[in-house]
């Protein structure tokens, strides 16, 4: 990082939010970095293996906790939200429309347009060479979901919101439908006070999770989160876990629509959050036809992208085996059945024997068997939640989706 000059003059921090509003975020903060007190709690959730297959998060260990090891020369975060809520004021009740009709498919609202990780760097790395253009050069890297930093706790501490038991962000003004966005500079500006927590006595995210991720207050164990299962986990979806999933093809929403706050939940001020190819409305039939030529194209620039065909297909497989069944769906399973991937043949044959229907010839004698055993939830050594950065404050049972979040995020 490149020191800012010792006689730089500071920006105003009203300024920078004026320039972060005309750039699109809702709100941005300061914090220190002194991340001290975050490492016990982040180390206990590595310990438990909530992480999962996140190998990424044990490997930067407390890297996370240090932005000064990860950016040299960092002394200041300055956080900013950017939100993604649909325009549709009645978002949320469309949400439990869609949760609820077995032969949709549902895709977390934050997913349905471009990928954010795009989107929030572009704007703060304008917001950054805008900060240049004021105090001259100086030292700075931005940030959103791609590197071992700990966003929530960051911005919780910039006054952004303060952590809610499902571990995401949550602002009384908007809710918790917003990314987080950072930038690690050697500005010492003046950093925010830490919000206070007032999710109270509330547990509807705790009870509202399909899977019991959140296994305790401010704490998930992302082995168990939707989020992860569809999007970070490579392998075979355990099989105790699959009917919980229901028709949740990419990431799960159900903890933010519980939550009370997110009646105040602003929609997106850009368009590139906007539900693109009807994924707020697509069948799980229809999206299951797709080949892999057609998923490449049509979700370019998408982050469901990244997964690729063959977790695609795994998820809506799982998706169909979870419906009411029907002519249509079952023979877009069995038209899949021989499928070249075995992950995608094991979750087919799944879904028909779920659905009692017939299901393929078997393989020929003497055919080694290709199809992966899924393992069950409590040996399955994988976690994710783009929200599930680990909580930090002992008194919260301490262990970021996310989001991405976790998880991956992060959110």
């Amino acid at each position: 990082m490149q020191a800012a000059n010792a006689a730089t003059k500071l920006p105003d921090v009203g300024m920078l939010r004026r320039w972060a509003r005309e750039l699109g975020f809702a709100s941005l903060g300061v914090a220190d970095v002194d991340l001290s007190s975050a490492e016990p709690g982040l180390q206990a959730w590595l310990d438990a293996g909530f992480h999962g297959e996140m190998d990424y998060m044990a490997r930067h260990g407390a890297k996370r906790a240090r932005p000064g090891e990860l950016v040299p020369g960092t002394v200041r975060a300055l956080m900013a939200t950017l939100e993604y809520a649909p325009q549709d004021p009645g978002w949320l009740d469309a949400a439990r429309s869609a949760l609820a009709d077995e032969a949709r498919a549902y895709v977390s609202r934050y997913a349905l347009g471009r990928d954010y990780h795009k989107v929030v760097r572009a704007r703060l790395q304008r917001l950054a060479e805008r900060i240049e253009a004021h105090v001259g050069a100086f030292g700075y890297r931005v940030f959103c979901d791609s590197a071992p930093v700990m966003e929530v706790e960051l911005a919780r501490r910039a006054g952004l919101g303060w952590r809610g038991k499902h571990t995401l962000l949550i602002d009384a003004r908007r809710g918790s439908t917003f990314f987080l966005g950072t930038i690690y500079t050697d500005l010492a500006l003046p950093a925010g006070e830490a919000s206070d927590d007032h999710c109270g006595t509330c547990t509807r995210c705790i009870a509202a999770c399909p899977t019991g991720a959140i296994v305790a207050p401010y704490r998930v164990d992302a082995r168990r989160c939707i989020s992860y299962l569809t999007i970070e986990h490579k392998g075979a979806i355990p099989e105790d876990l699959r009917a919980a999933i229901g028709n949740r093809i990419y990431g799960c929403d159900d903890c933010q629509i519980a939550c009370p706050w997110n009646r105040f939940a602003q929609p997106a001020a850009l368009g590139d959050f906007a539900a693109r190819e009807r994924l707020d409305e697509a069948s799980l039939v229809e999206l299951f036809a797709w080949s892999a030529d057609e998923f490449d194209a049509r979700l370019a620039g998408s982050p469901i992208r990244r997964i690729g065909h063959e977790r695609w297909l795994r998820n809506l497989a799982v998706a169909l085996g979870n419906g009411a069944g029907g002519d249509e769906a079952i023979a877009a399973l069995r038209a899949r059945a021989d499928d070249a991937s075995a992950l995608v043949r094991e979750h087919v044959r799944w879904a028909l024997r779920r659905l009692g229907a017939p299901l393929p010839e078997p393989q020929a004698a003497g055919q080694p068997c290709r199809e992966p055993v899924a393992q069950a939830a409590s040996g399955d050594a994988s976690v994710h939640n783009r929200g599930c950065e680990p909580p930090i404050r002992a008194s919260h049972r301490t262990s970021e989706r996310g989001k991405r979040t976790p998880c991956v995020p992060r959110k």
